[in-house]
């Protein structure tokens, strides 16, 4: 008995053993001497980036700058003899840059910053060039309030993200509400992290550029069973999730998160009171719901949305053949696109046609130069936001 057992414990340690010999190795660190700053990026005195990342065992490394793949710029970094790959940029202008890394043909977000995209796949880093309106400057700052609540419409628990402005308290002034929705891919903290809207309405308030309101931002995801992003292939996206994701957004909006806003805080109830506004996806569930319920809203903006030219909707169709209504309803229909969108250039472009064709107002802005970009969005939210609720 004792042979048995004694042959079956070698049995497993040699087991264990081969299994051990065949496991990758863990990966190196760098040398504890080392400071950290000397390999993670950095934003240098001149507003120049040195981009850094340690991979001692890798054979190519590049640092890709850019917003989307028309635009993406490959830079080959160098290894120093402690296994740092490093990249230097030219001094750059104010703004959020995106980049991340590729590593041998493996793309990777910058492990070295705590700064990412806010994705459902997180694959995108960024960094701050001080010196615009993105700034966290010395003024007044709002609160960003997390409100975690049980959607009956879509039968789950959810988060919606409220900016309120400094001071308030729910108590005195009724304010008006901006309602946005963020874009494909990306989760309701893109808007509030490389948007940067908390930064936008403070230093705008500061400025006397805007009217105090609230800002909500729901999650333009439902997740609903029949509408989980991933599990559609990209070229099946128009044809099939969207129409059944705006439908549950819009149920959402119109069910939970209007009555949530308005039963807690001291807010407009009146069409003229509430805004929605969206960027690429978000701006086709701006325009889901404000044509399917144009009584509940006075303003209206999609930047770089998808339209009904790609992506149809009966409410939608129905409601922009009776421009007369929305001419009286709504006080301000924004339209924005970069020149070179490759994403919704033709959805923007029709929506543009079939409005003048209808003979409805709206104020459009084509971005010289530009694709489909927060560097279109954040400017067109600037602009948008400064025309609301006066």
């Amino acid at each position: 008995m004792n042979k048995r057992v004694t042959a079956l414990a070698l049995a497993l340690l040699l087991a264990n053993t081969a299994t051990a010999a065949q496991a990758a190795p863990l990966p190196a660190t760098p040398d504890l001497s080392i400071p950290v700053k000397e390999y993670v990026t950095q934003l240098n005195a001149d507003n120049s980036i040195t981009f850094r990342v340690f991979a001692p065992k890798a054979r190519q490394v590049a640092v890709v700058t850019g917003s989307m793949p028309d635009n993406y710029v490959s830079h080959d970094m160098t290894k120093d003899a402690r296994g740092i790959w490093s990249w230097k940029s030219a001094p750059m202008a104010p703004n959020l840059y995106e980049y991340f890394f590729d590593i041998d043909g493996f793309r990777a977000a910058d492990t070295g910053s705590a700064y990412q995209k806010p994705q459902r796949q997180v694959n995108t880093s960024l960094i701050l060039v001080p010196g615009s309106i993105l700034d966290r400057r010395a003024v007044p700052h709002g609160d960003l309030l997390t409100v975690t609540y049980h959607s009956r419409a879509l039968n789950s628990e959810r988060q919606v993200y409220i900016w309120t402005p400094p001071g308030y308290r729910g108590k005195g002034q009724v304010l008006p509400v901006l309602y946005f929705y963020h874009g494909f891919g990306d989760t309701g903290l893109s808007a509030i992290q490389q948007l940067r809207m908390p930064e936008i309405m403070d230093n705008l308030l500061a400025q006397g550029k805007i009217k105090p309101m609230l800002v909500v931002v729901p999650d333009t995801e439902t997740d609903i069973t029949q509408a989980i992003a991933e599990n559609y292939p990209p070229k099946d996206r128009r044809k099939t999730f969207y129409p059944l994701n705006a439908k549950a957004a819009d149920r959402e909006l119109m069910d939970d998160i209007i009555p949530l806003v308005d039963g807690r805080f001291n807010v407009r109830t009146d069409a003229g009171g509430r805004a929605i506004a969206g960027l690429s996806q978000g701006g086709y569930q701006a325009l889901v719901s404000s044509m399917n319920h144009l009584d509940s809203f006075g303003w209206l903006a999609t930047f770089s949305g998808v339209t009904t030219t790609t992506v149809p909707d009966a409410g939608v169709t129905a409601q922009l053949n009776k421009p007369q209504a929305i001419n009286a309803q709504l006080r301000n229909f924004t339209v924005v696109v970069g020149e070179k969108d490759s994403v919704t250039g033709k959805d923007i472009a029709g929506l543009k046609a079939e409005l003048e064709k209808q003979g409805v107002r709206f104020d459009y802005k084509a971005y010289p130069g530009l694709n489909h970009e927060m560097d279109v969005w954040r400017p067109a939210y600037v602009d948008f936001v400064q025309k609301l609720f006066k």
